[in-house]
Formats: structure tokens, sequence, C-alpha cells
């Protein structure tokens, strides 16, 4: 697969989806915290594209995660009508597009802590791999949460709609918790698939 073109693909639809959050989301305060780390992270894959590749898998994952973040930015996490249809079919209270969005936290960077570990071998031994990969993902969302925190602390009751807690008082618990079985299904599910591409990507690479 093409990497500079999947690159390409996946920075189309991040900003079609940051620019189409962009034009009437519900708060504007709560859509710009939402989107900072796209406006962050697409530039850097841009700037290490050529020295440090990151395989297809990977850029479409960062750009299907930078989805779910412009959207819940766009209406924000507890109005997503997503959200909604999902609650009313299972019979829930709370609106839970904004554990869709911490499983994803814990989901993408487990694998790009793993890509990052396995290129640059840093890690030896696949056991101690997965298990500084779900550490990296724990710390990761540990991070989030004192940002939300700071975020409550700076903006008082505007802080609410960024937050999402819809008065669950175990929020922050249950975020990184998801964020575990985000990093947990991300290793079961694709590590063999980011293993080949990984191959793939450091034969071409090779004099």
């Amino acid at each position: 697969m093409n990497r500079p073109l999947t690159l390409l693909a996946g920075t189309v639809v991040a900003a079609v989806a940051v620019i189409g959050s962009g034009l009437s989301p519900y708060d504007r305060t709560t859509w710009a915290l939402e989107v900072a780390p796209i406006m962050v992270v697409f530039p850097l894959l841009w700037v290490t594209r050529t020295r440090c590749p990151l395989t297809p898998l990977l850029y479409w994952l960062i750009a299907t995660h930078a989805v779910v973040l412009a959207v819940g930015g766009a209406y924000t996490y507890a109005r997503v009508p997503l959200g909604f249809w999902v609650a009313e079919g299972f019979g829930w209270q709370r609106n839970p597009y904004d554990k869709l969005g911490h499983f994803f936290q814990g989901f993408v960077p487990a694998l790009a802590a793993r890509e990052i570990l396995l290129r640059g071998a840093f890690v030896r031994g696949r056991r101690m791999l997965v298990f500084i990969v779900v550490c990296i993902v724990l710390a990761v969302s540990a991070a989030y949460e004192l940002i939300e925190w700071a975020a409550a602390l700076a903006l008082g009751q505007g802080a609410d709609e960024f937050l999402g807690t819809q008065g669950y008082q175990w929020d922050t618990q249950s975020d990184m918790f998801l964020a575990l079985i985000g990093a947990v299904a991300a290793l079961a599910l694709l590590a063999r698939r980011q293993d080949r591409q990984i191959a793939e990507i450091d034969a071409t690479r090779r004099p």
C-alpha cells in the first residue's frame, strides 16, 4: 500500500471532519479543545513522513480517531446523535459517545506506541512490549483526565461540555477503563497486521 497516498487521504478525511465540525459547533470552546490534538498530530505526521514513516494501518486509524474527535467537538460528547440512538436502542440513560471516544483513546495510541517501540527496538520480548504499551496508554489516559481537570478549574461551568460527565460520579475511572479495553482490543486484533506492514517498511528502507 502506498504510504504517502494513505497519509494524504487520511489528512483529507481529517481536514474535512475538522472543517465540517467547525462550521456551527454547539460550543466553540469545546470544539477548539477537541480538535486541538488533530491540529498538532497531522502536521507532525507530515514532518516525519520521510524520516519515520508509519504503517498505512496506523495512518488510517489516526484519521478515524480524528473524525471521532471532530464529531464530539461539533456536538459535544453528550449530544452526539449517534450516541442517542445507541442509548435508546439499549435503554441507557446517558449518551455513550464519550465512552467511544475514550475507547479510541486507548485503541489508537496503543498501536502508535507499539509501532514506535518496535521500530526503535526499545523493548525486547513480546510480553514486555504488551505491558509497556498498556502502561503508556494508561498514562496517556490519565494525562488527558488531568487536562480535563485543569480545564474545569480554568473554565468553571464552561468546562461541563468538554468534560462530558453527564452527572456520572465514576466518569474518570470508566474513561480510563474504556481506554484500557481499547488498548487490549487493538493489540489482540491488529498486532499481526501491524507487524506485516512494519516488515514491509523495513524491507523497502534497507540499503
